[in-house]
């Protein structure tokens, strides 16, 4: 109950501030991808609850002669490198927060598609509920393999505590400032996970 109490709090309270730099960026997103602005997604919640997650959209949708998606790193755009770099991408899922859906602090919400991939140990990571950043985005983010996140994820969910959940918010901060981990190595965002 207290900490979806102050995620609500410190959702509500920034608001003001949250909302100029909301629709700047969506003004500049709406030119730079033609229209589009936003990106849902289906993600996978507390107790493996399915949920729309809402970004900022960062990639065009070029697609190739195939009729297929172009790659990531052909469709990532300047505007939206920068609002990746300046994890300005994750500011909608603050209304995921209001919903109930995620909290400011947990473990990221992953595909649906990775759930019987998960061995017991990793499948601890949905008693809780995902957030905008985490124990595992402060140690690496997306620079670190799929196991130390997982390892990060659930060592988290055994250890959880308000205090913990101020100093990774603290600790995000200085991540966005430095812009430490946005991407794996040789990739634009980062490799699917593919089991163990």
């Amino acid at each position: 109950m207290l900490k979806r109490l102050f995620d609500l709090f410190i959702v509500i309270i920034s608001l003001p501030f949250c909302l100029p730099l909301f629709v700047v960026v969506t003004i500049v997103l709406f030119f730079a991808n033609g229209g589009s602005v936003f990106f849902t997604q289906t993600r996978v919640g507390k107790g493996n609850r399915l949920f729309k997650i809402l970004k900022f959209k960062s990639m065009n949708d070029k697609k190739g002669a195939d009729g297929q998606l172009l790659p990531d790193a052909e469709r990532l755009t300047f505007v939206g490198a920068m609002v990746r770099k300046t994890s300005l991408d994750e500011l909608p899922q603050l209304l995921n927060v209001l919903k109930g859906e995620m909290s400011l602090v947990g473990p990221r919400p992953l595909l649906p598609e990775y759930i019987p991939l998960y061995n017991a140990e990793q499948a601890k990571r949905h008693n809780v509920l995902p957030g905008i950043t985490g124990w595992a985005q402060v140690n690496g983010r997306n620079a670190i393999s799929w196991k130390e996140k997982f390892e990060l994820d659930v060592w988290y969910v055994e250890h959880q505590s308000f205090l913990l959940d101020l100093k990774i918010l603290y600790r995000t901060v200085k991540k966005v400032f430095v812009s430490e981990g946005i991407s794996a190595e040789g990739s634009v965002t980062i490799e699917k996970f593919k089991g163990n």
